[in-house]
C-alpha cells in the first residue's frame, strides 16, 4: 500500500487543523468510514440505507452520523422523490482537508493518535456505537 505525504502532517503530530477537524467534523468511528468512503467513492449520491449497507453499519446510527457530516459542511443532503439522498461537497478545500486526512492515515504513527484523539473525545454509554 503506497503511502501518502499529508502537507497538513508534520513529525505525525496531532497539529490544531487536525485537533478542530477530529473534534468538530469526524469524531466519531463511523464519520471516519464516512469520510472515507465519499472519499473513495466521490460521485456517489445515494440514500441512507444504501450508504448503511455499502459500509456494513446500522442505518439508523449512519442516518445521525451523516445528519453531523452534512451540518460540518462535508457531505449535502438533497431531497429527492421524498427521499434524502447524501453526497460528497463539492469543495475543493474540504476536498483537499479530506484527501490529506485519509492520506495522513497512511502514517500508522499518526493514525494512532487520531484514532486515541477519537476515543478521548467520545462519551461512552452503554451501547454507544462508534
Amino acid at each position: 500500500m503506497a503511502q501518502v505525504a499529508s502537507k497538513t502532517l508534520v513529525n505525525s503530530q496531532m497539529t490544531p487543523t487536525w485537533e478542530h477537524f477530529l473534534r468538530f467534523k469526524v469524531n466519531s468511528f463511523i464519520k471516519w468510514d464516512l469520510v472515507r468512503f465519499f472519499h473513495d467513492n466521490p460521485h456517489t449520491a445515494d440514500t441512507v440505507e444504501n450508504i448503511a449497507g455499502y459500509i456494513g453499519r446500522d442505518t439508523r446510527t449512519v442516518q445521525r452520523e451523516l445528519d453531523a457530516l452534512v451540518e460540518a459542511d462535508i457531505l449535502e443532503a438533497t431531497l429527492v422523490s421524498g427521499m434524502m439522498i447524501y453526497r460528497y461537497v463539492t469543495s475543493p478545500d474540504v476536498r483537499h482537508l479530506i484527501a490529506d486526512f485519509v492520506g495522513a492515515c497512511y502514517n500508522r504513527e499518526f493514525r494512532v493518535k487520531a484514532i486515541q484523539y477519537v476515543i478521548h473525545g467520545m462519551s461512552f454509554s452503554p451501547g454507544h456505537d462508534l
